[in-house]
């Protein structure tokens, strides 16, 4: 069985839980080591028995909680080396058999899980997102992404589960109190991805096989649930795809644990 959860997820802090018979990583930490631990045992999960860490880029709520989970439970923690570079600083001491180098394409086997990252836009050092194989299930996180391309839809495509970010609506970034060169970072082709885009990408890559999507890493300040939710369903409504039908369509919750997919 593979299990899914999105432990947390937001502009606030992310970290992804998946698990298989015999394997359990996190993708990315980045909120507090406690909120992890407390996450994890709401679904009967055990901190302790992590098998590894990937970190998507170095930005604090991708990171927060990396170092002491390491730390207090000798886990591996798998990065690009440019995000190694980024990030050493931020981590604390890390024991050096804990720092795992990988690159973008390269399959990494941690026992019967199979993990492979690829490249996004983002402004960060050497940003990835990931996807997991296991058991014949293949589940795919890609957040932090001022556009999507065709390399970003390869790899995401026949996912049977799949998170995506779906930061902001436009308007609201657009009429809301940010400064302007924050706004305009996170509309570049290197920020983050906007609800109507998150579902231009979803239709793209619609086959029979994605089956259950969350939208993930939304703005505290720039959107909400339902705009994202609503805006996602009219873009895939418009092109033929029904969801509750086609497709099942969830939020990634910020501040608690989010349903928990098994397959």
């Amino acid at each position: 069985m593979v299990r899914f959860c999105p432990v947390a997820s937001g502009s606030s802090g992310n970290s992804i839980f998946v698990s298989t018979g015999g394997t359990r990583i996190l993708i990315d930490a980045g909120v507090s080591g406690k909120k992890i631990e407390e996450g994890l045992k709401a679904i009967n999960e055990d901190a302790a028995n992590i098998d590894a860490i990937f970190v998507t880029h170095e930005h604090k709520d991708h990171i927060k909680g990396v170092g002491i989970l390491s730390r207090r439970f000798d886990i591996p923690i798998y990065a690009t080396e440019g995000t190694w570079e980024a990030m050493a600083c931020d981590l604390g001491a890390i024991s050096r058999k804990n720092r795992c180098v990988i690159y973008s394409g390269e399959n990494n086997v941690i026992n019967d899980m199979c993990v492979k990252a690829f490249d996004i836009p983002h402004d960060a050092a050497q940003p990835v997102g990931y996807s997991i194989f296991a058991g014949g299930v293949k589940m795919s996180v890609a957040t932090d992404m001022g556009h999507y391309n065709d390399e970003i839809k390869e790899n995401i495509a026949q996912s049977n589960i799949l998170l995506v970010e779906a930061n902001h609506d436009i308007d609201m970034l657009k009429k809301g109190s940010y400064p302007y060169v924050l706004k305009q970072r996170i509309l570049g082709l290197n920020g983050h991805l906007a609800n109507i885009t998150a579902g231009s990408l979803l239709g793209d890559i619609m086959c029979e096989k994605v089956r259950h999507v969350f939208l993930g890493h939304l703005s505290s300040d720039n959107n909400t649930p339902q705009k994202a939710y609503d805006t996602v369903k009219e873009v895939l409504k418009s092109r033929n795809i029904s969801v509750g039908k086609d497709i099942v369509l969830e939020m990634a919750k910020r501040d608690c644990v989010s349903s928990c997919i098994e397959l």
